[in-house]
């Protein structure tokens, strides 16, 4: 008899959705009509950039012509988006060949795919509060879980323990669901807890271009030994705008081996047994990105973002709440106020100005008593949301 994989039933219920959902059911049937300020999804609100449009329109003309068509594109990545993805780490000095880069349907496609690459008797540590497909990818592989809890006394930014071992870490940075952001030196101690410990870090890049600060890593590649001990997975889904056109890519080391295994050897056989590659005009419009012209663009669309966080910041600033995040990163990770826990400053804000947000509780134990704002909504919501939170929570 055939037994499915029953570490499905391991997972938990996704509540944190779930419950969102319900809640703001039930509110706009008992309020038809309602306008709710929604600035917990983490989708964005821009449309893609001009010349990200324009790649795209060529690559379908090309699909048109018998000349310029295109059919399976190779597996791990055309090679004009993977040579121009090395060249735009050079220019931040980071060296990669192309072929250490490949190129990914997104992000949490990758991230689940990755654990091909590990013996399913290795650990996962996450640091928690966390991305919920982080563990529940590791619970469906049957991997043990390791979690390491953070908090408002370091700044959600843990640093390694060196009496806890595990295999696979979860680092993101800027995290979702906190803001924060590892400086150089926090980084580095944990590259240097891998290597000593035999580790490998997955390191989500996907809100790195929310970066403004100087001395900060875009990229865990900056660091000393990283080569060794890391490979790092990218999206364009934030970075772009491609959350429904979906791109991303990962960048894995040759120097990366475990008992005398490639890393990267190994996902080259993984992509090209698994997978028939991303779609020709995808990348295309993903190539764009990577013109001085498609840097420019997208980076007008972010300060849209970045100018929607300082909008709220400065809300919490003036009302007297701690938070982190925001300024590195499209996410806001409060403090609720008075004690409340995370459902119940949810319900307040939902019934009271009609704005959402998500409760921290959804992401880990250490989430509870914190809630998350994200700042891909419209400039106009925004600002009415901020006069809402001013007007409900008192200005000091």
């Amino acid at each position: 008899m055939l037994t499915p994989n029953m570490h499905y039933a391991d997972l938990k219920d996704s509540y944190l959705f779930a419950g969102i959902s319900q809640k703001l059911s039930e509110y706009l049937e008992a309020h038809p009509g309602t306008h709710l300020y929604r600035m917990g999804i983490g989708d964005v609100s821009l449309p893609l950039c001009a010349e990200v449009i324009k790649a795209l329109h060529e690559a379908v003309n090309d699909q048109a012509s018998k000349e310029n068509f295109h059919g399976y594109m190779p597996e791990c990545g055309a090679p004009f988006l993977r040579e121009k993805i090395a060249l735009f780490y050079a220019g931040r000095g980071v060296r990669l060949s192309s072929d250490e880069v490949f190129i990914s349907s997104g992000a949490s496609d990758e991230l689940g795919d990755i654990l091909d690459l590990f013996d399913k008797s290795s650990s996962a540590l996450v640091i928690e509060p966390a991305y919920p497909a982080y563990v529940d990818a590791s619970v469906i592989a049957g991997r043990r879980i390791v979690r390491l809890a953070s908090g408002k006394e370091n700044g959600f930014l843990p640093a390694p323990d060196d009496g806890i071992e595990a295999d696979i870490l979860y680092i993101c940075s800027p995290n979702n669901p906190t803001g924060a952001v590892f400086n150089r030196e926090q980084l580095q101690a944990w590259v240097d807890y891998a290597n000593r410990h035999g580790s490998v870090i997955l390191f989500d890049a996907a809100y790195e271009a929310f970066i403004e600060e100087e001395g900060i890593p875009h990229s865990i590649f900056e660091l000393e030994g990283a080569r060794t001990c890391a490979i790092e997975i990218c999206s364009l889904s934030k970075t772009a705008g491609f959350t429904g056109t979906r791109l991303g890519y990962t960048v894995i080391p040759k120097e990366l081996e475990r008992c005398g295994m490639n890393f990267n050897s190994m996902w080259v056989r993984n992509r090209t047994t698994k997978t028939n590659g991303v779609s020709y005009i995808i990348q295309k419009g993903g190539a764009a990105v990577f013109t001085p012209q498609g840097q420019r663009q997208i980076r007008e669309n972010i300060q849209v973002y970045k100018k929607n966080a300082k909008i709220l910041m400065e809300a919490l600033d003036s009302i007297g709440i701690w938070y982190t995040g925001g300024k590195n990163a499209p996410y806001i990770w409060l403090k609720c106020p008075d004690g409340m826990g995370s459902w119940e400053f949810f319900d307040l804000l939902l019934n009271s100005i009609q704005v959402v947000g998500t409760p921290g509780e959804g992401f880990g134990v250490c989430g509870e008593g914190y809630f998350r704002f994200s700042t891909f909504g419209s400039p106009e919501d925004t600002k009415e949301a901020a006069r809402r939170l001013l007007r409900l929570l008192g200005q000091k």
